[in-house]
């Protein structure tokens, strides 16, 4: 078995930061969609901005919103305005994992889809 990258949402704008939350990843779901990211899926958050690495579970927001909202403990290393990299992850057996091609998703500064590659 292997882990690979399965799904990238590259340089994403943290748009909100809310410390009074269980904690998560509150992400656009036609983000969450185009990165094959599921509703409570583990992901992980690379904070571009200052460096910050975390690991959480995302949520779906509003449709359309381009919103990608830290919640919880992790509002405390990451604030909005941060540009970060959301990572999902799968594993696989030795023969699929030769074969597969994650998905990459790439964003502006409004965090709106502006080019895709790999598995789609």
């Amino acid at each position: 078995m292997r882990t690979l990258l399965k799904s990238k949402i590259h340089r994403a704008r943290v748009t909100d930061a809310r410390i009074d939350y269980e904690g998560s990843i509150t992400i656009d779901p036609l983000l969450m969609e185009a990165a094959d990211i599921l509703p409570h899926e583990q992901v992980h958050v690379l904070d571009v901005t200052n460096g910050a690495r975390l690991v959480t579970y995302a949520i779906p927001g509003r449709p359309g919103s381009g919103e990608v909202c830290i919640n919880g403990a992790a509002a405390h290393l990451v604030r909005p305005g941060d540009v970060v990299i959301v990572l999902s992850y799968v594993t696989l057996q030795e023969e699929e994992a030769r074969r597969h091609q994650p998905r990459l998703v790439y964003v502006d500064e409004a965090n709106r889809i502006v080019e895709r590659a790999g598995a789609h």
